[in-house]
């Protein structure tokens, strides 16, 4: 798993019909230290997660899941809203 900040949305009017109903969300992943860590990526949404919130994704095959016994033809997908975070 990876962290990432929501920073927006994506609208598709045309895509793949296992993709209906799903939110898919730009996110930036992040360092341990909160800073912006790689380039911005496209995640379904699979926990109803917001922009401003800090989430954590997974990548892979993992990222359909949550979404079985659909089969949605993603590769990064958000699996949870980060609370609390601390680094030591």
């Amino acid at each position: 798993m990876q962290l990432a900040r929501v920073i927006g949305t994506v609208v598709a009017t045309r895509k793949d019909e296992n993709l209906h109903g799903t939110t898919l969300l730009l996110l930036q992943p992040l360092s341990a230290d909160r800073a912006p860590a790689g380039r911005p990526l496209v995640a379904v949404d699979a926990v109803g997660a917001g922009a401003g919130e800090e989430v954590f994704f997974v990548r892979g095959r993992e990222a359909s899941f949550p979404f079985h016994p659909g089969e949605p033809p993603v590769d990064a997908g958000v699996v949870g809203i980060v609370d609390q975070w601390d680094s030591a």
